[in-house]
Parts: structure tokens; C-alpha cells; sequence
């Protein structure tokens, strides 16, 4: 039977096992998760679409983590999507696996039993969600936030992310963020009371781990039960608002093909 110091050294599998996950863990129990595309900034794909949820799936079950940092690669946390990789969107039932997949993903970041501290490291205009539904978001001074695909691809936003603008940042700034595709600055998210602190560059991932360690250092059950606590709210609202809100997103994704018809 192997040492307990033989057991700490053991890598989880599913550190190695999803193509835009990159995972480290540090000796204070802090997790961090970072995309990235062949190790540069990620470009979001329906390969990315099906990876998080699972991947989440796997770090709630993992004791060995006792808080989670998301950020992303380079100078974006993410603002890049290849569209046609989320395959034909567009038919009823590949539809159904991109609801399913959106709806899992939301809950099970928000369930998870342990903080999660976001970083925005650089840009996040494609699924700028993430970073609202963690515990705690720093944001780096060069971070902007907005939703790009949707208003660019003509499709409803409602996978999540009218519910987190709104709920983060109240209905009149989630309405003119959403509708226009506008972008705004970290100062402005700062204001909007979007993210908690924002800070130089260079130093935003650590103070998200510093932040996390905190955390982490915080009595298990303590963790738990805190986090269902403070995301009691956001919960019912994805529960609630997801899967309506991406059944008229794929409404919208069936008329694509009839578009530029006269």
C-alpha cells in the first residue's frame, strides 16, 4: 500500500485529459484550471463546449481540491469561438447536446463544493459567464468584458449569460451589454460591481491564488455549505432560466439557414 506522501505525488487523470484544460494543483489544495489552445490563448470550441462540464464534474469529486482558480492563456481570458466547430446547431437534436451541455456546465460550476476564484487575465467577451459565477473575480487592468458571438452571429444569448449580467450587474446594464455588443472596461466592470478588485497585469493570477489559498485554508465543511449559501439565488435562476432561455437560443439557431432567404 502506498505512502501517504507516495498518494499526495499521484496526478489526477483528468489533468492530462481534455485538449483546452490546462491543471495544476498546489500543496495548499488550490486548483488551478486554465484554457488555452495548444498552450496560447483559447479559441472556444464545441470541443471546449463538451470538455468543461465533464471536467468540472471531475474536480468536484476530487477531495484533494479545496479551492479552484479559472483563468485563462496569454492576454485573454477567452475572446475567440469557432463557430462551425459547435457542429450543425441549427437541427433540433444537435441543438438538444449544446443545451444540455450549457445547462450542466452553469450548475455544476456554481455547485461545486469549494470557492472558485476567477481571474480575468485579458479580454473575456465569449462566455464571460465563467468569471461572474465564481466566489471571487479579480480582473486584470487590461481585462474588458461583453458578449461577441451572439449579437455577431444573430443568435439569442441565453446560455447563461443573461442571467449572470443580469444578476451581477442589474437589468438595465445587462440589456445594453447584451443588445449592443458593446464592451466595457475593468474600471467599468469594477463600477458595475462585476468584479471585486482589479489589479496591475502581471500580478492578477497571483493574487487569485493568493486569494484562493485563503480559501482553501478554511475548514471543509465550512467551504461547502458557504458556497451553497451565497449561490443560493444564482442557482434557482439557472435552474430556472437556462434551459428556457437556450431553447429560444436555439429557436434562433434553427432560422440561421433561413436567413438570406427572399
Amino acid at each position: 500500500m502506498p505512502s501517504t506522501e507516495e498518494t499526495a505525488l499521484v496526478t489526477p487523470e483528468y489533468f492530462d485529459k481534455y485538449d483546452n484544460l490546462a491543471f495544476g494543483r498546489d500543496s495548499e489544495g488550490v486548483l488551478l484550471l486554465r484554457f488555452h489552445t495548444d498552450g496560447g490563448p483559447v479559441v472556444f470550441t464545441g470541443r471546449t463546449h463538451q470538455d468543461f462540464p465533464a471536467a468540472l464534474e471531475e474536480i468536484s469529486l476530487d477531495r484533494d481540491n479545496r479551492a479552484l482558480v479559472i483563468t485563462g492563456t496569454g492576454d485573454a481570458f477567452m475572446d475567440q469561438i469557432d463557430g462551425p466547430s459547435l457542429g450543425e446547431i441549427f437541427k433540433p437534436a444537435a441543438w438538444e447536446k449544446t443545451r444540455t451541455e450549457g445547462s450542466k456546465v452553469l450548475q455544476r460550476l456554481i455547485e461545486l463544493p469549494m470557492p472558485v476564484v476567477g481571474v480575468a487575465n485579458g479580454p473575456a467577451t465569449v462566455h464571460s459567464e465563467y468569471l461572474l459565477l465564481s466566489d471571487i473575480h479579480i480582473a486584470s487592468e487590461r481585462a474588458t468584458y461583453g458578449d461577441s458571438p451572439h449579437p455577431e452571429f444573430g443568435i439569442t444569448g441565453g446560455d447563461g449569460v443573461q442571467v449572470a449580467w443580469e444578476e451581477i450587474a442589474g437589468t438595465a446594464r445587462a440589456k445594453w451589454l447584451l443588445w449592443t455588443g458593446e464592451q466595457i472596461d475593468a474600471q467599468t466592470a469594477l463600477q458595475w460591481g462585476v468584479v471585486n478588485e482589479v489589479v496591475a497585469h502581471d500580478h492578477a493570477l497571483e493574487r487569485g491564488v493568493q486569494v484562493a489559498r485563503s480559501l482553501a485554508a478554511k475548514p471543509a465543511l465550512y467551504r461547502a455549505l458557504q458556497k451553497q449559501t451565497l449561490n443560493a439565488n444564482l442557482r434557482r435562476r439557472i435552474l430556472q432560466d437556462v434551459p428556457f432561455g437556450m431553447a429560444l437560443e436555439g429557436l434562433t439557431a434553427a432560422d440561421l439557414p433561413y436567413q438570406n432567404q427572399t
